[in-house]
């Protein structure tokens, strides 16, 4: 039976987050901080160790005083935000303004790059008459990325976790999705690249469909290839 609606992961799905690298460039530039190359260098090798940054690699270990609001960051804005600085802190900066800083990049348009058939395939499934969801863990708005990047128009509805006070793979979160496009869960697909958070939705009975998570130019093709575009069920 082809599908009906399409719900879409964001980070690692969708779209990829900037390097460790990338985002302390452009955090120290916005604060006007200048470091010599050797203190940069291991400010990023700690800052990627420490996972401060959201959609980036995880933390290589959880601070005991962070493990409660890490538990539960996709469920409100404060405890994003308080599990995010508080592993950016783990690294000593040289200037203390640039933990928040660095949190604010991220929530950025800049920060963040559509995978490079993202596009085409919404805009496929659109075509055929396929309405599309976000579902996402999150802990801030993402709409405005959508909109810088174009893709707003591809989808009819967000489910984000902060908005919800729950985080995948709770299946209401899915189910507030398939509802709010107006289908029963058999009739849609979900697509993440979280084989823990995003199989929620086979509680549902929405098949599940999973793309690596890798840097946007290595993964040209992994939403193409899942075959939604060209209607395959």
């Amino acid at each position: 039976m082809p599908i009906k609606g399409a719900l879409f992961d964001f980070s690692g799905t969708l779209f990829r987050i900037e390097s460790v690298r990338s985002w302390l460039a452009a955090t120290l530039a916005e604060r006007g901080v200048r470091v010599d190359e050797a203190d940069f260098e291991r400010y990023a090798r700690e800052l990627e160790v420490s996972g401060a940054l959201p959609g980036g690699p995880p933390p290589q270990q959880v601070p005991d005083g962070l493990a409660a609001a890490w538990a539960c960051r996709d469920e409100s804005a404060d405890r994003h935000r308080e599990a995010y600085t508080g592993l950016a802190r783990e690294v000593e900066l040289p200037d203390p303004g640039l933990y928040d800083a660095l949190y604010d990049r991220h929530r950025t348009p800049d920060a963040w790059c559509p995978y490079p058939d993202a596009a085409e395939v919404l805009a496929a499934l659109r075509d055929r008459g396929v309405t599309i969801g976000v579902v996402s863990n999150i802990g801030w708005d993402l709409r405005p990325v959508f909109r810088a990047h174009g893709l707003d128009a591809y989808v009819d509805a967000y489910v984000l976790s902060f908005e919800h006070g729950i985080q995948k793979p709770d299946a209401r979160l899915f189910h507030t999705a398939c509802t709010l496009l107006g289908h029963d869960p058999t009739d849609v697909v979900m697509v993440g690249d979280d084989r823990h958070a995003d199989a929620g939705a086979s509680a549902l009975g929405c098949e599940v469909r999973f793309v690596e998570h890798r840097p946007v130019d290595e993964r040209p093709n992994g939403l193409r290839e899942l075959g939604l575009a060209a209607g395959v069920a």
